[in-house]
């Protein structure tokens, strides 16, 4: 008889990226963002095969992490991007910026050449060896955690602290740099462990310091003294999800609530309570109210320049609070913490009972022309009209406050809208009411162009829910090509893009601020429509050329499946609502008095259908 020893059974071992595939979907993630390479095509071939996550390949990294960006503020779960080495690593940059800025977790996963190669002359070498830079060195500042996975068995804790480190306050990127032929190593299983935390909040609540009972206190006794209070709320209200904790202290407060202007859905804009949005392209009611106010309450924001452009003379008269996890750009009482912790305790410890607000002129725009017909696009609602000048615009265009009057006639409430930079944005920062049920994003942590055609596409296909970007000519030029990634995923995605065929809001500061438009700005006709159609026949593309035909395409898009696209013209002179423009719309749009009134009509620069919406130039 032959005796055995039995031996215990060789550890189970996996590719190190089908690994990595496997812990991505236990955090929750469903869709990785990105653009292959020979350097990242393992991590493609194990989410291929893996089936639980979706690979969607943009047609620029930038996008891509955009993608990832507008998934993740959406979602508030954790956006995913994966690029190669060189120079699609480098192209991950200004996206991964504005997330740092802005504070969204995202996870960048960067493909580098072989470790035998490293310092060697590889191609796309930036293992900081031979005479190569150091990608770490290059994706550090931009980061809140970088590291290099030197070897297999490092990648479970490198990724654990990836991904604590994306989700923590302040939240932001994490990038892990992996060389191919540690994608491809061997990395024996390790006993199951509990999964991450699929959302943002219950990763990051944990992270964030006790609050501080002297702080409350004080806080508190400011509150119950106040008479009247103005809250400004910002961004970090929809990151945390605290938008019944900011009404409910509202309520109790009788206060006032603006927003600041990446925030605009974080609070009912048609609530009586909605003073407006604050700021560089906000509404004037907001300084009014603050003047009036004996406290003012920041709630999820640090109240940057863009959000306080015009009111550091009233805040610094007027006693400021903060409340949320990071310290204001101004003077003020701050009690740091979770924000929804915070509100629900400040909230908690004021009388329970509803007070009104005391009354308010309401966010009315700056100036508007006519509003459409009846027989068109509805208006906006009339508590958020002002007096209008009468129409007059260039032949073939659509003034923006017309057209945003039909976007939000259209718009259905739990869409999401993502707000690009530029003359149609602050219009649309300005004028649009944000959905009730839906995101409102402008990119504003570096305010890049081209953003919202990946960040829409990333949220419409995380949530599903039709989703509207608005942008300009030049952002579409940027990164418009996008489109084809929409399409190709079927993506519910309006793209209504305001073509002034030009970047106007450079050439109106040569005009303002310079002494005259250089011209290099102005560009010829382009029809983007004829373009996209002739690009994509499978996308329904339509060219409004008014306020009517931009609100039927609208709501014809609104009830198919997939993308659609909408372009219409509009003046490149028009004066969109920038506070610092504004002085010259109200002289533009005065009458005329003294010897200008007794010059004949026929001096004019303007043809008799132009008169109407403020120009320059």
């Amino acid at each position: 008889m032959t005796s055995t020893t039995s031996r215990p059974p060789a550890a189970e071992a996996t590719r190190l990226v089908d690994y990595l595939a496997g812990e991505l979907a236990r955090s929750g993630v469903t869709h990785v963002f990105g653009v292959g390479g020979a350097n990242i095509e393992d991590l493609y071939d194990a989410v291929h095969r893996g089936g639980a996550v979706r690979a969607v390949v943009a047609k620029h990294e930038f996008s891509a992490v955009t993608m990832a960006d507008g998934y993740a503020r959406t979602t508030r779960r954790l956006g995913v991007v994966a690029a190669t080495s060189g120079g699609g690593a480098m192209n991950l940059l200004p996206g991964l910026a504005e997330a740092h800025a802005s504070r969204v977790p995202v996870l960048a996963l960067v493909g580098q050449p072989p470790t035998g190669q490293e310092g060697l002359g590889a191609f796309q070498d930036s293992s900081g060896k031979g005479g190569s830079f150091d990608a770490r060195d290059v994706f550090g500042p931009v980061s809140r955690f970088c590291a290099r996975v030197e070897d297999a068995d490092a990648l479970p804790e490198l990724l654990d602290r990836a991904l604590t480190a994306a989700r923590t306050h302040p939240r932001g990127p994490a990038v892990l740099l992996l060389p191919k032929d540690v994608q491809q190593a061997r990395l024996p299983l390790p006993g199951r462990r509990p999964a991450p935390a699929g959302d943002t909040a219950s990763a990051s609540s944990a992270s964030v310091a006790r609050l501080d009972p002297a702080a409350l206190t004080s806080v508190t006794q400011t509150l119950r003294g106040a008479g009247r209070v103005l809250v400004i709320a910002g961004e970090g209200v929809a990151a945390d999800d605290a938008r019944a904790e900011l009404a409910e202290l509202a309520r109790r407060l009788g206060a006032w609530v603006a927003v600041t202007p990446d925030a605009k859905d974080v609070f009912d804009n048609r609530d009586p309570r909605f003073a407006g949005v604050a700021g560089v392209m906000g509404h004037s009611n907001v300084e009014d109210c603050l003047r009036r106010a004996d406290v003012c309450v920041l709630a999820g924001t640090r109240l940057p320049l863009v959000a306080r452009d015009g009111l550091d003379q009233a805040l610094a008269d007027t006693e400021v609070v903060c409340l949320g996890p990071e310290p204001a750009f101004v003077e003020c009482t701050a009690v740091g913490g979770d924000l929804r912790e915070v509100l629900r305790t400040v909230a908690g410890r004021l009388p329970p009972l509803s007070r009104s607000c005391p009354r308010h002129a309401g966010p009315l725009p700056a100036l508007t022309p006519d509003p459409a017909p009846r027989n068109t696009a509805p208006t906006v609602p009339p508590r958020n009209t002002a007096p209008t000048v009468p129409p007059r615009t260039t032949a073939g265009t659509v003034p923006y406050p017309q057209a945003l009057a039909a976007v939000a006639a259209a718009l259905p409430q739990d869409a999401h809208v993502f707000v690009d930079a530029g003359n149609a944005g602050a219009g649309a920062i300005h004028h649009l009411p944000a959905p009730r049920h839906g995101r409102f994003v402008v990119a504003l942590g570096m305010g890049g162009m081209g953003y919202t055609f990946g960040a829409g596409i990333g949220a419409a296909l995380a949530t599903g829910r039709r989703t509207y970007v608005l942008a300009g000519d030049g952002a579409f030029f940027m990164h418009g090509m996008e489109v084809h990634t929409a399409v190709e995923h079927a993506a519910p995605v309006t793209f209504v893009i305001f073509n002034n065929n030009a970047h106007a809001m450079c050439a109106l500061r040569e005009q303002f601020l310079q002494g005259g438009i250089r011209g290099d700005d102005l560009f010829g006709r382009t029809d983007i429509a004829a373009a996209m159609a002739a690009a994509f026949p499978s996308l329904k593309v339509s060219h409004a050329a008014d306020a009517a035909q931009l609100h039927k395409a609208l709501l014809e898009g609104n009830e198919g499946p997939g993308p659609t696209f909408v372009a219409l013209e509009c003046d490149p002179h028009e004066i969109p609502p920038f506070r610092s423009f504004r002085s010259f719309g109200e002289a533009a749009a005065a009458p005329r008095t003294g010897d200008a009134a007794d010059r004949p009509e026929t001096e004019s620069k303007e043809s008799p259908h132009e008169q109407g919406i403020v120009r320059v130039g």
